[in-house]
């Protein structure tokens, strides 16, 4: 029942995610990619602290430097999300940080030394044809906003196997107050070192930074880090993954996004290299056995 429970909460993330992209190109009419990200994480350190504070009284040395882990992992990822929404649109940066699902295998064979499979292979191959598809403009060269969000997929591959592997030794829910703490403290310097305090901020703003601080953030990197605790980082990858479908969808219906056939193929591919990859079709083989 736990694990039904957790990828519920993994599926309600990723919808939440997918809606984040449509709310972060709205943010992004009103503020910096760095405003965003520094708003975003110090509400959600505020409201986490306030709700779960007093977890953080008997937390150890090893809760603190891997909460300061991850929370520099998400930073970086996303900086580079943000930035990259700047120069792209929301369903190709949506697809493209989809490929993280991966890389996340490819982290794990580093690390465990764990053997990549021909299906593996096969579905690396055919993700390659799919961003190709989705994002290399008619001259065959990939915008800037696109090379970012393929980036910013590597960090969230990351960042998805160490919360994995961290959330099984430690409190998911001091982790995350840690990480977003972490994250809010770099992204203000980032903002006070470039001079971008903003003197004052649109109701725009002020709704869209709310809904990700609190969403997007809040709510969906806390289920993230528990369901983490009761499936593995390849099964979560998966279901986050479906953030790229949501995050289209509500592209196309609310910033009334066109879509080319072009971008539709290799969204489907990008798909199919994650079902062939991830599932592993393993009807054939047991056809064989039984042959």
């Amino acid at each position: 029942m736990k694990q039904y429970i957790a990828d519920g909460m993994l599926l309600t993330t990723a919808i939440v995610w997918g809606s984040g992209f449509v709310i972060t190109a709205i943010a992004l009419e009103y503020l910096t990619a760095y405003q965003v990200m520094a708003g975003r994480f110090l509400l959600a350190s505020i409201i986490l602290t306030a709700i779960f504070g007093y977890k953080l009284k008997n937390a150890t040395k090893s809760v603190i430097w891997k909460g300061v882990v991850l929370g520099t992992i998400l930073y970086i990822a996303f900086a580079l999300q943000t930035v990259g929404l700047q120069y792209t649109t929301p369903s190709k940066n949506a697809f493209l940080t989809a490929v993280n699902v991966i890389v996340v295998p490819l982290i794990a064979y580093a690390v465990y030394k764990r053997r990549i499979d021909g299906y593996e292979i096969i579905g690396s191959i055919i993700a390659l044809v799919g961003i190709g598809c989705l994002s290399l403009q008619g001259s065959f060269t990939m915008n800037i906003g696109d090379a970012l969000s393929l980036a910013c997929a590597v960090a969230f591959a990351f960042d998805i196997f160490c919360t994995n592997l961290f959330v099984q030794k430690e409190d998911a829910i001091a982790l995350t107050i840690i990480q977003f703490i972490t994250a809010s403290v770099i992204g203000i310097l980032v903002v006070v070192s470039r001079g971008d305090i903003p003197a004052s901020l649109e109701k725009e703003a002020i709704y869209s930074l709310i809904y990700l601080g609190i969403f997007s953030t809040t709510i969906a990197y806390l289920f993230q880090n528990v369901a983490n605790q009761y499936t593995s980082a390849t099964k979560a990858a998966i279901i986050l993954s479906t953030e790229s479908f949501f995050g289209m969808v509500l592209s196309v219906i609310f910033l009334h996004e066109v879509l080319t056939s072009r971008m539709v193929i290799g969204a489907v591919l990008i798909l199919l290299a994650i079902l062939i990859a991830e599932v592993k079709p393993a009807y054939p083989k047991k056809r064989i056995m039984n042959s």
